[in-house]
């Protein structure tokens, strides 16, 4: 299940990397729980209808985002939440919620980025963790195990006819770096395929694709 976030325009400018942000005002809503410390079996998009300044982003018109979990009452307790606390950051508030099911996905196969996908992988050979992207030959493979491993944390039966791969047609495609708490992540702006069960495509709207979704990458619409 999805919500879908209305706010009011910001009060003064909001920085380019708000991504952590968003992440601290999610957790906010969530409140104290368990589910911090688990795999992400949720996903949140970025802020909408920005105006890029010198300084950072503006929002003359507010924005919208939105917030999906596998698990639905997850999701209940944090619009309760934001009933009662609306407040987000620089002045942005919550000012509508609306819900969206999860839609029936059986006739999609291409889906669109609403935040980066961030692919990583550690490499035994240097010790390392390497960033992966479109133009990697493995990354297909790599989003595709990491989603397999959250339908398994999820007790959902495994999906042996999935396939993930970037839009390698898609003309607009380039990769982002973005700080995140002083890290450095190479992500990817680039449409993806999903092929597999309608149940499993279901799943991967709601937690999102590749690494690091609790952080707000690889959420897709």
């Amino acid at each position: 299940m999805r919500i879908n976030l209305k706010t009011s325009p910001n009060k003064t400018l909001i920085p380019f990397n708000y991504q952590k942000n968003l992440v601290g005002t999610l957790h906010k809503w969530m409140g104290y729980n368990d589910y911090h410390d688990l795999i992400s079996l949720y996903s949140f998009s970025w802020l909408h209808n920005a105006v890029s300044k010198c300084n950072g982003f503006d929002f003359p018109e507010g924005s919208k985002w939105f917030i999906s979990f596998y698990d639905d009452s997850i999701l209940k307790r944090i619009i309760s939440s934001i009933l009662k606390d609306p407040m987000m950051f620089y002045g942005m508030e919550v000012e509508d919620v609306s819900i969206e099911n999860t839609p029936d996905l059986s006739s999609r196969d291409l889906f669109y980025l609403a935040s980066p996908i961030f692919i990583k992988q550690y490499v035994a050979d240097d010790g390392k963790i390497k960033h992966y992207t479109f133009d990697d030959s493995v990354s297909g493979e790599l989003m595709k195990d990491t989603l397999l491993h959250k339908m398994k944390v999820a007790g959902l039966p495994i999906d042996e006819s999935l396939k993930i791969y970037f839009d390698q047609n898609y003309v607009n495609k380039k990769i982002k770096y973005i700080d995140y708490r002083g890290v450095r992540n190479k992500a990817n702006m680039c449409p993806i395929y999903i092929k597999g069960k309608p149940e499993t495509k279901a799943f991967a709207w709601n937690v999102g694709i590749g690494n690091s979704t609790g952080i707000g990458f690889g959420a897709i619409y």
